[in-house]
């Protein structure tokens, strides 16, 4: 058997699209108002804005409660309106968009302290119990008005408190403090021996310092002893020479006035072994270090310029030339009598700041006044001149013919022949060192060196 089934004819509204299916127009671009459309709307708004009642400085969260202390219902806290769409889309009030936050004196409400209500006693705001409920916002804390010690010391003074009775705990007395670091128990520390070091870092640090002028150093007691320059000194304690109270004397010790010391003899053989040689110093060589392309002094010091004369029994070695120091200086446009040595007691017996040893100068000199040095300038030479503010050891100035002066000087400061002689209008012309101490300059040729034989001595 078959089924037919026939369509259903069309009826007259067939040719009508439902409005399901209409096609959406475009309205058109919307007409842009006119000048003076704009100015009435924007006047027609300040008016409702100026019949709005004015806000109130007490903060929302406190006046609008009901009489329990609860918030009123939301149509009593929002005065939006919910037919505006535009407030309606927005969750603040459309006033405080436009108000200046600085200005507001809600702004300045929220900063100050939480009035009390005198109807609730000291009940909190219960919106402020829980900070951290969502969507609550808690007013803001006192303790962001204050400075980090006061926060602090406010945090700790609850913390403190008994969670019981809510009074500060009693505070239980504390253990004695060890003084002794060795006596504290070491805490777990996976390494021994670092546990160790930090106990000795501990005792050390809190070990009284001991003071400065418990003795003096040990080189310089040698030294003011005559035993050895502090050079010496130090390289002897090095070497384990140097004793202390029959115990190894150790680099920067201190030794006071009652301690015995001893040296040992390998140190005297070795200081015997140090030579000191004299020079004629020739104009055009400095005392010290090379300075502005002028060779040092120590520079002629070579196998070819030792004197043939030199009755001392040494040979040149180049030994000799190590730690070998001026003791003493001429200047550079000056020649005679300078000692080089590598005895530490002789540099200090010839420069030291007790030495008496004299030195003796032939200075030849031009008058630059007219006539003759008077005799008052030169009694000013012999002790009454003054350099740098310092007065002159008293020294012996003589004529030795008429164009030529003798010094005789127990001390040795820079040019001070030369600026002396400034000092009463004599000009320098020439300069010349002829002994130090007992020793003379005698025969020795300009530019030759000799050794210090062991019958010479300087005092």
């Amino acid at each position: 058997m078959v089924t037919l089934t026939l369509k259903k004819k069309p009826g007259a509204g067939a040719d009508i699209p439902s409005s399901r299916n209409r096609p959406l127009r475009s309205s058109g671009m919307r007409q842009r108002p006119t000048l003076a459309e704009a100015q009435e709307q924007r006047a027609r708004q300040a008016e409702e804005l100026a019949r709005r009642p004015a806000p109130s400085e007490t903060p929302r969260w406190q006046d609008e409660r009901r009489p329990g202390g609860r918030p009123g219902p939301r149509d009593a806290r929002d005065s939006r309106d919910p037919r505006d769409p535009r407030e309606a889309r927005s969750g603040r009030d459309p006033r405080e968009a436009r108000r200046d936050p600085r200005q507001d004196p809600r702004h300045d409400a929220r900063r100050e302290p939480r009035r009390e209500d005198p109807r609730h006693g000291d009940r909190r705001d219960p919106r402020a119990a829980r900070p951290g409920r969502p969507g609550i916002e808690a007013p803001a804390s006192p303790l962001r008005s204050v400075g980090n010690a006061e926060r602090a010391r406010q945090i700790l003074e609850r913390a403190s408190r008994n969670p019981d009775t809510g009074r500060p705990q009693q505070r239980q007395d504390r253990p004695p403090v060890q003084r002794d670091p060795a006596a504290r128990p070491l805490r777990s520390v996976a390494n021994p021996q670092l546990a160790r070091q930090m106990v000795e870092a501990a005792a050390a640090a809190t070990a009284p310092a001991r003071p400065e002028q418990d003795g003096e150093r040990l080189s310089k007691r040698m030294t003011a002893l005559g035993l050895a320059s502090r050079r010496e000194a130090d390289e002897w304690i090095e070497a384990g020479w140097v004793s202390v109270n029959g115990e190894p004397a150790v680099l920067g010790q201190r030794v006071l006035p009652g301690d015995r010391i001893e040296v040992d003899e390998r140190a005297h053989k070795e200081q015997a072994r140090r030579v000191t040689i004299l020079l004629n110093k020739p104009i055009g060589h400095v005392s010290g270090q090379a300075e502005d392309g002028y060779e040092p002094a120590v520079a002629l010091i070579r196998p070819e310029n030792q004197w043939a004369e030199d009755r001392s029994g040494l040979r040149w070695h180049p030994g000799h030339l190590r730690n070998l120091a001026p003791a003493g200086r001429l200047d550079i446009d000056s020649v005679g009598l300078l000692v080089l040595t590598q005895d530490g007691r002789v540099a200090r017996q010839l420069i030291g700041d007790e030495s008496e040893v004299e030195k003796e100068y032939l200075v030849r000199v031009e008058y630059t006044r007219e006539g003759r040095l008077p005799d008052e300038d030169l009694a000013l030479l012999n002790h009454g001149l003054s350099l740098d503010g310092k007065q002159l050891r008293p020294c012996k100035v003589s004529w030795q013919n008429e164009d030529q002066l003798r010094f005789v000087l127990r001390e040795g400061r820079k040019r001070q022949i030369r600026r002396m002689c400034e000092a009463v209008g004599l000009k320098v012309v020439g300069l010349k060192r002829v002994r130090i101490g007992s020793v003379p300059l005698g025969h020795l040729p300009v530019g030759q060196w000799r050794y210090l034989r062991q019958d010479e001595y300087f005092a």
